[in-house]
């Protein structure tokens, strides 16, 4: 049976340790002359700045090169973040806004993240487990991130330290196999908060 094609971005899932994610985050700002859409599951970095309160900005991240975090939580202010279960609001929208917004990130190095491998030519294999990968820029589609793994086909994966994402192997579940759209655990490996290893 196929996988189901179902990108939704990164999503938390444990910790290194094998504790479960406890819906923990730290919150960032989104300047209000920010004019990329940002979605829950879009990966992000530093802005290097902050807002009138000195909580430090986020951007979207890029294809390469390293990540802050995950956003699991998006609002027009700090207080709508306290509940990152609330799915009122899960992306904010491509262009200024009047004010400033603010986003829960998952900023911890030792967070594990499920994320759905693009369906691109050849696909992943049991042999790349251990090697690193980079991420696939796609857009949300107006509710959910459209960001995935990126295939074979994408991007070699390889051992170089400087790509984003560890390839820790396959969610175990019974609707899940190596093949377009599997769907794969990953730890940032490209951190800001902690410097990238090489791959096994």
């Amino acid at each position: 049976m196929a996988n189901a094609n179902r990108p939704t971005g990164l999503s938390p899932v444990q910790s290194i340790t094998g504790a479960p994610y406890n819906g923990g985050g730290r919150i960032y700002s989104i300047a209000a002359s920010y004019a990329t859409a940002l979605y829950v599951g879009d990966p992000v970095i530093s802005s290097g700045t902050a807002d009138a309160t000195g909580i430090a900005g986020i951007v979207l991240a890029a294809a390469t090169g390293p990540i802050r975090g995950v956003i699991v939580g998006i609002g027009r202010n700090k207080e709508s973040l306290a509940n990152p279960s609330n799915l009122d609001i899960t992306y904010r929208p491509a262009a200024a806004q009047s004010d400033t917004w603010y986003a829960l990130v998952v900023d911890d190095p030792n967070t594990i993240f499920e994320v759905q491998e693009h369906a691109n030519g050849t696909a992943l294999a049991a042999t790349d487990v251990g090697l690193n990968q980079v991420l696939y820029l796609a857009s949300g589609n107006g509710f959910v991130s459209g960001w995935q793994l990126a295939s074979a086909t994408d991007a070699i994966p390889a051992a170089t330290s400087t790509l984003q994402v560890r390839l820790l192997g396959l969610a175990q579940r019974q609707d899940n196999a190596f093949g377009a759209n599997a769907k794969w655990l990953v730890k940032i490996n490209a951190h800001e908060l902690s410097a990238g290893t090489a791959g096994l």
